[in-house]
């Protein structure tokens, strides 16, 4: 189809049109959208203040007192604890801030002393919301039992022990002179350390606990701590450890899990957090279950965690649990030795043959690039690419040195296509008669490439779950973890977004221009479709990159251009186009033989060909 300046100004007007009637028509919903809004309030405050007036307070001092009642009844021989007033004591070290309650002798929440909330000078709240809890419920008396997290405990003083860490603990002692039964939880900190670790401590055990089991219920709630929500639900995992095995599920694939065999630990990890509980001994069965709740409300993931444990026999028992409430650190967790590491997506599911790739290359590479660097992300991330490129150069060299074969072979291709034309079946056995002869292999260029695929696959989860990226800035992007967006559009385009990602609008560029000079480098195709191949990969790159981490598309603008630049230094200085043309005219004069894959290739060409020579007949 040819195209005169008319022709394009007339399109490039209808493009503007276009865009005028589409930024208008959101403009104009906008408005509607925000009148609506205001007309409904309007008539709910009418509605409202036309209400008869309730006691409302009566009616919530009859509910409180009603409950407190139901409180006291049920906490029998603790009935004292089932009324209080929560305490809330913090314990520091140099890497949180662990702030616990007196109601149910619990963690309130943790504060992150390293890490800061999404475009806040504010430390990283973990487990904060009420969602979050920790309880099992206790033999209160005959036919009675009470949650743990109703009661109020005693606080102890804190212990600083020997080998530096803190001890925290909380006391709950029977009220009833017949029961001398008692329940303490002993929380101790260690330094520069994300776990706490917890001893309940039973006294009367055989009354307090039914079957030398525990019912234990923990809760966590992963608010939103990155800008874009629904990609940090996409990145969110449940994981476990049972019967010595991980296992993990994305959250948005299934609702809940059911454990038959021992469990070490169950734990959420959202794209950067972790939190999680273990038992020393592992818990000997129970479920997981999670909701996704709505965006707008700010969380990623509700987990309930319910979990059995055995409690040893005997007057006086205890039993061990630790909590994690951190960074999804790959160095922080693998220290631990118990399978934590694991959760951290390095290359997991069908990719999990690049997790060695990511372990013992990418991640110990950039650590060091990092270092080198000086906290520098960007131009650490621009080192690692410098090396993967050095580390891949000679399948770059060959995938090359291919395509100048093919170039040199160029005028012999037309000829054969003159000759033959629009018979592609001759074509293509001659064609392939003639690689033979050249020493050429067609695929030489297309093999490099494959090659090269798991070190995309192995960058696309690194840069995922690369907690060194959250919150570095670079250039134009204020958080390499995100997608830059320095032009917003101010509504949402299908399949693209409501921004323009500059580090991916370079990639593309970039990308296009490779496959352009690459598809310049290959022999004449006489299928149309094959000129469009250049831009097909690079327009994908524009819409499917759009909302990835900056890191990652920063990573492929840098790859690109330096490929460009080898690209230009391998033509022109290294591969000499004259000795390769020499070269293929030497192997010509060599003896060939032929590969039986060759033979059979050959002979299904030629049964092809006969077969349509005899359509051919039969038509005339």
């Amino acid at each position: 189809m040819n195209f005169d300046r008319n022709s394009l100004l007339g399109f490039g007007l209808l493009a503007i049109l276009f865009f005028g009637y589409f930024y208008y028509t959101n403009q104009e919903q906008a408005a509607y959208n925000k009148a609506k809004a205001r007309q409904q309030f309007v008539q709910d405050s009418i509605a409202k203040a036309n209400r008869p007036l309730v006691d409302t307070v009566a009616i919530q001092n009859d509910l409180v007192k009603a409950d407190s009642v139901r409180r006291t009844s049920a906490a029998g021989f603790f009935a004292q604890a089932a009324q209080g007033v929560e305490e809330l004591v913090s314990v520091e070290n140099e890497k949180m801030k662990v702030v616990f309650s007196t109601k149910g002798a619990q963690i309130k929440y943790v504060e992150l002393k390293e890490h800061r909330q999404h475009g806040k000078p504010l430390p990283i709240k973990l487990a904060a919301e009420s969602f979050n809890q920790f309880t099992y419920p206790l033999n209160t008396g005959l036919n009675r039992t009470a949650p743990i997290a109703e009661l109020f405990f005693t606080p102890q003083a804190t212990v600083v022990n020997a080998d530096g860490s803190q001890t925290i603990s909380f006391k709950l002692q029977s009220s009833d002179s017949s029961f001398a039964g008692a329940v303490i939880h002993q929380y101790t900190i260690l330094p520069n350390d994300y776990r706490i670790g917890l001893r309940i401590e039973l006294t009367d055990a055989e009354q307090l606990v039914a079957d030398h089991r525990l019912s234990l219920v923990w809760q966590y709630e992963a608010l939103k701590q990155e800008s874009d929500v629904k990609y940090e639900k996409q990145n969110t995992q449940v994981g476990f450890i049972e019967d010595g095995q991980f296992d993990y599920f994305t959250i948005g694939n299934r609702s809940t899990v059911d454990f038959s065999k021992v469990v070490n630990w169950v734990g959420v990890r959202q794209r950067f957090f972790f939190g999680a509980i273990s038992a020393t001994n592992g818990f000997t069965n129970g479920q997981l279950n999670w909701t996704l709740p709505a965006d707008s409300i700010g969380s990623v993931v509700r987990a309930t965690a319910a979990m059995k444990l055995t409690v040893p026999q005997g007057d006086k028992a205890a039993v061990d649990l630790s909590f994690y409430y951190g960074p999804s650190d790959y160095h922080i967790l693998k220290k631990y030795d118990n399978g934590f590491e694991k959760i951290v997506n390095l290359g997991q599911g069908v990719y999990t043959f690049v997790r060695p790739l990511n372990q013992y290359v990418i991640v110990p590479i950039f650590d060091f690039f990092k270092r080198t660097a000086a906290g520098n992300i960007g131009l650490a991330i621009a080192l690692l690419t410098l090396f993967i490129r050095l580390l891949i150069s000679p399948l770059t060299y060959s995938s090359y040195l291919s395509g100048a074969k093919m170039k040199a072979l160029r005028p012999e291709i037309a000829k054969l296509r003159e000759k033959f034309g629009e018979d592609q079946q001759a074509m293509s056995m001659e064609q392939m008669k003639l690689f033979r002869e050249a020493g050429v292999n067609p695929l030489g260029g297309c093999i490099p490439a494959l090659l090269q695929i798991p070190i995309f696959f192995a960058l696309f989860s690194f840069f995922n779950s690369e907690i060194a990226l959250r919150g570095a800035s670079f250039l134009w992007s204020t958080d390499l973890s995100a997608y830059d967006a320095p032009i917003r559009f101010g509504f949402a385009i299908p399949l693209f977004g409501d921004h323009l990602s500059l580090f991916n609008l370079l990639a593309t560029a970039t990308s296009m221009i490779i496959s352009i000079y690459s598809m310049s480098l290959s022999p004449d195709q006489s299928n149309p479709m094959m000129k469009y191949m250049p831009y097909i990969f690079p327009v994908f790159m524009l819409f499917f990159f759009n909302s990835l981490p900056s890191a990652l598309t920063w990573y492929y603008t840098v790859s690109n251009i330096m490929t460009l630049g080898l690209q230009f230094v391998i033509q022109n200085y290294i591969i000499n186009h004259d000795k390769i043309l020499a070269q293929i005219q030497e192997n010509r004069k060599k003896p060939k033989s032929k590969s039986k894959w060759q033979e059979r290739l050959e002979q299904m060409q030629a049964q092809q060909k006969k077969l349509k020579d005899m359509q051919d007949k039969t038509k005339r």
